[in-house]
């Protein structure tokens, strides 16, 4: 199951939808940004099912 949420990108400040899955629960992922193409770290956090916390980071933040 995905929900769609709202993001900014760290490198390029430009807004754009990410589908989050939930039904892996909290998890880490990468996805490109829709506007730069450069790539996000996502860190998830979901608790009971819905979306709680989303942070994003850069190559150079890395937190994997």
């Amino acid at each position: 199951m995905y929900n769609e949420h709202d993001v900014s990108c760290p490198y390029c400040g430009e807004t754009f939808t990410s589908f989050i899955d939930i039904s892996q629960g909290s998890h880490n992922t990468v996805e490109d940004c829709y506007v730069c193409c450069r790539p996000i770290e996502f860190v998830i956090e979901i608790n009971g099912g819905e979306v709680t916390n989303i942070n994003t980071y850069t190559d150079d933040e890395s937190v994997f």
